[in-house]
């Protein structure tokens, strides 16, 4: 409960209402009175509307991530089609909001270093007001199309699957920096965190090891249509300080202290700030998300389970003639030729010394060649998930088929998945030495 002297203190000054008002525009906005929204929808056009509604007991003030040709006219009875005609974008807005405010800042950090490495810099950041932090990356950075989709209509969805793919890739680095802050005490982790030990605690054949996803807390994965966040330098009713904009280079050094009213300065580093945005700079990450949760969405849809391999690696005369096609190199569709081939080798017995010799020896070939990040880290994220899993059937049209090395042979008609080629036609080698049948998955040496 913030009191109306204070909260009017505050947004009496004129520099406060400028930045509102500089984030207010193309958005939707509404005004938070303690505990109550206004009615919706509603926009600010001047600083006066701002002092006005202070005046009137508003304590904070939230906006759109979608941004609007005229939020006044967004109603919900509008359809789908219809919004997305009124929409002109939309920025991306992470909320970090972990229950360890110190947890938080290095989540941030994180999220902020992964987008500078995937040739985003045009990141803002500021403290929500309370526990966590919301980084930016405007709209005027994204790609117009990921995968024939347009962008622009793209919301929710496409937020999600950034955030999705964002916190995939900076949860071993986050459990890392989590141990390292606590000096590798885990009970300490688990008493700070709130959670069961069952819950962030993994026992292996190596010893305990944390999992810090429950404590990875990204509200973006929740957002829905006229989704909100907290305007800059709006206060915050629980905690009474101020959502401060910052260098998003030195979210670590943040202090709350820093966001008290009274202490509260201008930022030269204005949140979502569109002013020299480089078109396409999103472009990678967008990509890569993209990818990213389509191998995830595949995996659950065909309802794939671990796959008992082979005990013995199955050679490579037996390999499919997409597999074949794919291991003489390629220009286009590399990505998920890499995610076809570490599933493959895995699901028919190989090694993982024996599968990254022959992925470098395939990366060679291509033109160009992948990242070595890229290449080394999807082995390295397949040998941490402990699972063999098929690769994608070929009937999946994003795959095979979708990359141009679907050539199927007399025997493809026989089969519904690569791997599968390769085994059953182990498995009738060995019937047809043996006279009789043999386990499928076992070859004669």
């Amino acid at each position: 409960m913030i009191p109306l002297n204070v909260s009017l203190s505050h947004y009496k000054r004129s520099d406060v209402r400028e930045e509102i008002i500089a984030n207010s525009k193309d958005r939707e906005v509404v005004a938070k009175f303690n505990e109550n929204f206004s009615k919706r929808p509603d926009i600010l056009r001047h600083q006066s509307d701002v002092l006005e509604l202070a005046k009137q007991g508003a304590t904070s003030f939230h906006a759109s991530e979608e941004l609007w040709r005229n939020a006044l006219q967004i109603d919900t009875s509008l359809k789908r089609h219809e919004l997305d005609n009124l929409r002109i974008g939309w920025d991306l807005v992470i909320d970090i909001d972990c229950v360890v405010f110190e947890y938080s800042k290095i989540a941030a950090d994180l999220v902020v270093k992964f987008l500078r490495f995937n040739g985003v810099n045009s990141i803002s950041c500021k403290f929500s007001g309370n526990k966590g932090f919301h980084i930016g990356v405007p709209f005027e950075a994204f790609p117009e199309k990921v995968r024939n989709e347009e962008i622009k209509k793209n919301f929710p969805d496409a937020p999600k699957r950034v955030a999705l793919y964002i916190k995939a890739m900076i949860l071993p680095e986050f459990s890392k920096r989590l141990l390292e802050h606590e000096s590798g005490n885990l009970n300490s982790i688990i008493e700070k965190a709130g959670k069961k030990y069952s819950e962030i605690i993994e026992d292996g054949k190596e010893g305990k090891k944390l999992n810090s996803e429950p404590i990875l807390q990204m509200d973006t994965l929740l957002i829905s249509p006229r989704h909100l966040y907290r305007m800059p330098y709006s206060l915050h009713e629980k905690s009474g300080l101020v959502s401060t904009p910052l260098n998003p280079d030195k979210v670590l050094m943040f202090r709350k202290e820093f966001a008290i009213p009274k202490n509260v300065r201008i930022s030269k580093h204005r949140f979502l700030d569109k002013t020299n945005v480089e078109k396409d700079e999103a472009k990678r990450l967008f990509v890569e998300a993209f990818d990213y949760t389509a191998k995830q969405e595949i995996v659950k849809a065909e309802g794939r389970k671990e796959f008992e391999a082979p005990h013995d690696a199955l050679p490579e005369e037996l390999f499919p003639p997409c597999v074949k096609l794919i291991l003489n190199g390629l220009e286009d569709g590399k990505k998920r030729a890499l995610f076809i081939l570490v599933n493959y080798f895995t699901s028919i017995g190989w090694g993982y010394d024996a599968i990254e010799k022959k992925l470098i020896e395939w990366n060679a070939k291509n033109i160009p060649p992948l990242r070595d990040v890229n290449l080394l880290g999807q082995i390295r994220y397949h040998k941490q998930m402990k699972k063999r899993i098929l690769p994608p059937n070929c009937s999946n049209e994003m795959y095979m088929v979708g990359i141009g090395v679907c050539k199927p042979d007399s025997f493809c008609a026989k089969i519904k998945n690569p791997a599968q080629y390769t085994t059953k036609k182990a498995w009738m080698m060995n019937k047809g030495k043996s006279g009789k049948s043999r386990n499928k998955t076992e070859i004669v040496k």
